[in-house]
C-alpha cells in the first residue's frame, strides 16, 4: 500500500494524550505504520554524560501510529483524509474533503 502520509506534512492527532495537537512529521516508518511528528507524545529519556553533551533527563518524540493521524486539509485547515489520483500521467496526493492536491 502508498504512504498517504509522508515526512513534512503537517498532521492533526486523532486519538491518545495528544488528541487535537497538531505538528509536522519528522520521520514515516512504513513497514511499522508508525511516525514521529514534531511536538506530539513526547517522553522523556535519561542521558549519561558525556564530553558532547550535559546529560540528564532529554524530552523527545516517541512513535505514534499512523492511523491516529489526520493531514491537515491546505483549503480548509481541518483533518482530512487522503485519496490518490492520476494528473498528467503523474501520481499525486489530493485531500478528500476539499479536492485540493497536497502534492506540489
Amino acid at each position: 500500500m502508498a504512504a498517504k502520509l509522508k515526512k513534512g506534512d503537517r498532521v492533526v492527532v486523532l486519538a491518545g494524550r495528544d488528541k487535537g495537537n497538531e505538528g509536522e512529521i519528522l520521520k514515516v516508518m512504513p513497514d511499522a505504520g508508525k511516525a514521529f511528528v514534531q511536538g506530539v507524545n513526547m517522553v522523556v529519556r535519561h542521558q549519561r554524560q558525556t564530553a558532547q553533551s550535559q546529560g540528564g533527563r532529554i524530552s523527545k518524540e516517541a512513535t505514534i501510529d499512523l492511523s491516529n493521524l489526520a493531514l491537515i486539509d491546505p483549503k480548509t485547515g481541518g483533518p482530512t483524509r487522503v485519496g490518490f489520483k492520476t494528473v498528467d500521467g503523474k501520481k499525486v496526493r489530493f485531500a478528500k474533503k476539499s479536492g485540493e492536491i497536497v502534492d506540489a
